[in-house]
C-alpha cells in the first residue's frame, strides 16, 4: 500500500470521508494518467449521441471525469449510461436535473412537483420524499450526481429563473427544505450539487443571457445565502455548483481595492471560489461551473482565457461546451500559458476523484454495478412515489384569496365554463406537460359542459359581442395559466391576445372568474382584477387532480404560500 500523502489528509474529511484504501485508489489513479487525460477529468460535457462507436471515439480522444445526457425513456437513457461506463477507464459522474424527481433524466420517471410546490407543503418530509424519489429513479436510470438542491432564494418576483424552482423566499424554510432533499439524495446512493453560488434570485435577470448580479451586502448575504450555504456544507454536501453571478460586495470585501470592471462572477472570481466557500464557509467538496454556453461566463473574458480560468480560479469540473475540441485545447494551452498551473490541476482532478470513491464508484466498476440492471427501472412512476406525489399535491395548493366567496363551485350552479389556458406549450427545455386535457376531461366528469378557447385564431365576433349576450353563454369563466420558468427568458408574464386582449378578463365585474396557475406564482400582478386565485407551483397529473377536488368542494385547501404572490402591490389583495 502506498504511504498516505499528507497532502490527500482533508480527503478523510466531511464530505468524501475516505478510507486508507479510497485515498491509495485516488493517489494511483491520479499518478496513472498523463496530463490529457487529467485535463479530461475537468470535463463534464454533455451527451449527444447514443451510438457506440461514436462514444468509443469520443472517450477515446476526451477521456471525460463525468457525462450529462438530457432526459429520454429511461430504457433508453440507462443503457447509453451503461454504454459510457464500460467504455471509460475510470468510472464516470453521471449527472441529471433531478430537481422535481426522476422527470429529470427519464421521461417516464415520476415528475413529482417543483421546490416551491414541495414548500407549499410546509412539510420537511415531502422534501425528504423528492429527494428519495429524485435519488431512487436516477440511481435506477444509471446517474450517480444529482445537480440539485437549488438554493437560491426567490427575494424578487421580477427574477424569470429562479421562482418554482426555488423553495421560496424565507432563507429558513429553504435551508431546511434543501438539506431534507440531500438527505433523501444521499440515501439514494448520489451525490448533491447544491446550486447556484452565490445565490439566485436577487437579480430580476436570467445568467443564462448576462452575468447577473447578487446585489446583497455582505452582512445580507451572510444572514440569508450564507447561512443557507453553511448549514448544506455542515450537513455534508459533496459538491456545489458555482453560478455565472457577481457577488460585488464580497468582492469589493475579500480584495479591497478591486476595480469594478474587474468584478467576476463566482466561475472566474476565486476571491468568492476560495475566500468565500472553502475557507469562510470551510467547503471541502467539489465545485462545478454551472453551464459554460450560458453568456454569463461567456461574456465576462475571452474563451481562450475563461476555460482554465475556472479551474485556475478554485472550479474542480468544467460544465457542457461550445465546442469540446476547441474547449479542451484552450485548458491545455492554458497549462502551456500559465494560466493554470499543472499543480491546480493534480488538486482539481484529486477532488473530482475524491468524489468518485465517496461514492463507491472504484468499487461499483470492480463489481460491475456502476449502473443498475434492468429490472430496477420498475421504480421509475412506481405506486409508492405516485402516492407521495398525490400527498404532495393535496398538501400544496393554495388557496391566495377568493374575496368573491365563488368556492366551491358546482355543476348545477356553474353548468357552462368557459376555459382559457394560458401557455401549456411542451418542448424545448421546460420541464411540465399540458394541462388542458386533464382540467378538461376532470371538469367535464364533475358535470361541467367545457368550451375551450381557440387561442390559436381570434374570435372577431366575439370581441364585439354585448355583455349581455356572453353572460347569456357562460356561466362561469376558469383561467389555467401554464407559464413555466425556463432558461433564456428574460420575463414570465401573462402576455394576451392580440387584438384588444382578445382573451383578457374583461367580463369579471359579470361573470364570476377563477383564476389558476400552475407554473408561476405571481401572475396577480397581470390579473389583480380576479377575485379568485389558486397557485399549485407545478403542471403535473397529480396537482391538476388535487386543484379539481379542492374547488368542487371535495378537499380543503392546505398549502402555505412560500412566497408572496401579491407581488407588493395592495390591489392584488383586493
Amino acid at each position: 500500500m502506498l504511504k498516505l500523502n499528507a497532502s490527500l489528509a482533508h480527503l478523510k474529511s466531511k464530505p468524501f470521508f475516505l478510507s486508507d484504501k479510497d485515498i491509495e485508489w485516488v493517489e494511483e489513479t491520479l499518478h496513472s494518467m498523463n496530463l490529457h487525460e487529467k485535463v479530461g477529468q475537468l470535463f463534464c460535457p454533455i451527451g449527444s449521441s447514443d451510438n457506440k462507436q461514436d462514444l468509443e471515439v469520443f472517450m477515446n480522444e476526451y477521456h471525460p471525469g463525468g457525462i450529462m445526457y438530457r432526459p429520454d425513456t429511461g430504457a433508453k437513457i440507462q443503457e447509453t449510461h451503461r454504454l459510457l461506463q464500460e467504455l471509460s477507464p475510470i468510472p464516470l459522474l453521471i449527472s441529471a436535473n433531478l430537481e422535481a424527481g426522476g422527470n429529470g433524466i427519464a421521461t417516464d420517471g415520476t415528475y413529482f412537483g417543483k421546490q416551491m410546490q414541495v414548500a407549499a407543503t410546509d412539510n420537511e418530509g415531502m422534501a425528504y420524499k423528492l429527494g428519495l424519489v429524485a435519488g431512487r429513479e436516477g440511481r435506477a436510470s444509471g446517474c450517480n450526481w444529482a445537480f440539485a438542491p437549488i438554493v437560491d432564494i426567490d427575494m424578487n418576483y421580477r427574477n424569470p429563473i429562479t421562482n418554482v424552482r426555488t423553495y421560496g423566499s424565507d432563507p429558513i424554510r429553504v435551508a431546511q427544505m434543501s438539506k431534507a432533499f440531500m438527505k433523501g439524495i444521499h440515501e439514494s446512493g448520489l451525490a448533491a450539487a447544491v446550486k447556484h453560488f452565490p445565490g439566485d434570485g436577487v437579480d430580476d435577470r436570467d445568467q443564462h443571457l448576462l452575468t447577473s448580479v447578487n446585489s446583497l451586502s455582505t452582512k445580507e448575504w451572510d444572514q440569508t445565502f450564507g447561512m443557507v450555504y453553511q448549514e448544506l456544507i455542515d450537513s455534508g454536501a459533496k459538491s456545489v455548483m458555482a453560478g455565472h453571478i457577481m457577488l460585488p460586495e464580497y468582492s469589493r470585501e475579500l480584495l479591497p481595492g478591486i476595480e469594478d470592471e474587474q468584478i467576476m462572477p463566482a466561475t472566474l472570481a476565486p476571491e468568492l471560489l476560495n475566500g468565500l466557500l472553502r475557507e469562510r464557509l470551510g467547503f471541502n467538496g467539489l465545485i462545478v461551473t454551472d453551464a459554460s454556453p450560458m453568456l454569463g461566463f461567456t461574456t465576462s473574458e475571452r474563451r481562450e482565457v475563461a476555460v482554465p480560468k475556472a479551474i485556475a480560479s478554485g472550479c474542480d469540473m468544467f460544465l457542457f461546451n461550445r465546442n469540446i475540441k476547441e474547449d479542451y485545447e484552450f485548458m491545455l494551452k492554458g497549462i502551456e500559458t500559465g494560466i493554470l498551473t499543472s499543480e491546480r490541476v493534480d488538486e482539481a482532478v484529486t477532488r473530482v476523484l475524491a468524489l468518485k470513491a465517496s461514492l463507491g464508484l472504484h468499487a461499483q466498476k470492480e463489481m460491475g454495478t456502476l449502473v443498475p440492471v434492468a429490472a430496477e427501472l420498475s421504480l421509475l412512476q412506481c405506486e409508492e412515489h405516485k402516492v407521495w406525489a398525490k400527498e404532495c399535491a393535496d398538501q400544496s395548493v393554495t388557496l391566495v384569496k377568493d374575496t368573491q366567496k365563488l368556492l366551491p363551485i358546482n355543476a348545477e350552479q356553474y353548468k357552462r365554463v368557459r376555459l382559457y389556458v394560458l401557455g401549456d406549450q411542451e418542448g424545448g427545455l421546460k420541464e411540465g406537460g399540458s394541462v388542458t386535457l386533464p382540467f378538461i376531461n376532470s371538469l367535464e366528469n364533475a358535470g361541467f359542459q367545457v368550451e375551450l378557447y381557440n387561442d390559436k385564431q381570434v374570435n372577431f365576433p366575439e370581441l364585439f359581442m354585448s355583455v349581455n349576450d356572453f353572460k347569456a353563454k357562460q356561466d362561469l369563466i376558469i383561467y389555467v395559466a401554464n407559464l413555466e420558468t425556463a432558461s433564456n427568458q428574460t420575463t414570465v408574464r401573462v402576455n394576451w391576445q392580440q387584438p384588444l386582449n382578445a382573451n383578457a378578463p374583461w367580463f369579471v365585474k359579470d361573470i364570476p372568474t377563477l383564476f389558476i396557475s400552475v407554473a408561476n406564482p405571481y401572475h396577480l400582478q397581470d390579473v389583480p382584477m380576479v377575485k379568485t386565485y389558486i397557485n399549485a407551483y407545478s403542471s403535473n397529473e397529480f396537482v391538476v387532480e388535487a386543484i379539481v377536488d379542492k374547488i368542487l368542494g371535495r378537499s380543503e385547501f392546505k398549502g402555505k404560500s412560500p412566497v408572496n404572490p401579491f407581488c407588493g402591490k395592495w390591489e392584488t389583495r383586493l
